[in-house]
């Protein structure tokens, strides 16, 4: 298990984060998804310990990350993910930082990236770019594509939000097996990261991202200004490496010819066999040699 964390106030949260490593060192953070948390990165960190400055965020909604108002919307739209990202490096006075995550956090690295590149020294995104386009979010796809997305739609009804409430370890459980069919799961690995999903805040964030982004629900008021620039679909100019899991069960394989469009300085994509959705837990080897790769670029500047 981790231990140590920190907490830090940064915008509207009092993050609880892992660091480790040397505080000269290069920074790298490291960002987790849904439904998953800073456990993902356990043997990630081993690897590249010797080499930077690793810090492992947990994202709202998740772990002892909490709201500092009451008052504040529980938002889980991909605008406050990127929000919260940067108001970390402010408080943590992390001017510049290779940014690396899946799914929620590799979304919220993209964003930095994009919008803000003066702050990303370079990135590492598994399932590609991971930008929603919400202005697509009503077109539907192939129906084989559709049912892998029944847990979005499920998350739309009270009954979604009721199921997540009070089952909520069964659900992501199964979620897990799933998305990482090949993923050797059992209940102390599981129980690694269960309390995560504890926290107070981590249904309402959740329900909100997946209602806001199909258009469903209001966002923050804060950050219309930051969701009409993520509708542009911006490109990212950060040095990049995109990686893929082959067995994937919920995204699937990237668009490679988006990858290409959206990001200008993209290094190499990679396919990992027999890895799932949760790619740095599944193949932290993998994952750290790609973060590796984007810090030798900095070294030879």
């Amino acid at each position: 298990m981790i231990k140590n964390l920190k907490n830090i106030n940064a915008g509207d949260l009092n993050i609880s984060y892992f660091e480790a490593g040397s505080r000269k060192g290069l920074p790298v953070i490291l960002l987790h998804g849904f439904p998953y948390d800073i456990h993902a990165y356990k043997e990630v960190v081993p690897l590249l310990i010797s080499s930077c400055r690793i810090i492992i965020p947990y994202l709202r909604g998740y772990g002892h990350t909490i709201f500092l108002q009451d008052e504040t919307l529980r938002s889980g739209q991909q605008a406050a993910l990127g929000f919260d990202l940067l108001k970390l490096m402010n408080a943590l006075k992390i001017d510049k930082a290779i940014l690396g995550g899946y799914d929620w956090g590799g979304r919220a690295a993209c964003i930095v990236a994009a919008l803000y590149p003066n702050r990303c020294l370079g990135l590492v995104s598994c399932n590609g770019y991971n930008i929603q386009d919400i202005k697509k979010s009503s077109i539907p796809v192939k129906p084989e594509i559709e049912q892998k997305l029944w847990y979005q739609y499920f998350f739309h009804s009270e009954r979604g939000r009721n199921g997540l409430l009070n089952q909520r370890h069964d659900f992501i459980k199964y979620i897990w097996k799933t998305w990482s069919p090949t993923w050797n799961i059992n209940n102390n690995l599981y129980n690694l990261s269960a309390n995560a999903f504890e926290n107070p805040d981590f249904v309402e964030v959740v329900i909100h991202s997946y209602r806001h982004r199909f258009g469903l629900v209001c966002g923050d008021k804060r950050f219309e200004k930051l969701e009409k620039k993520l509708s542009n679909q911006p490109v990212i100019s950060a040095p990049a490496i995109t990686i893929d899991g082959d067995n994937d069960g919920v995204t699937g394989l990237s668009d490679i010819a988006k990858i290409k469009q959206k990001f200008s300085s993209h290094l190499k994509h990679e396919i990992l066999p027999n890895i799932g959705h949760n790619v740095p837990q599944e193949d932290p080897k993998n994952f750290s040699e790609a973060i590796l790769h984007i810090m030798k670029i900095h070294k030879n500047l």
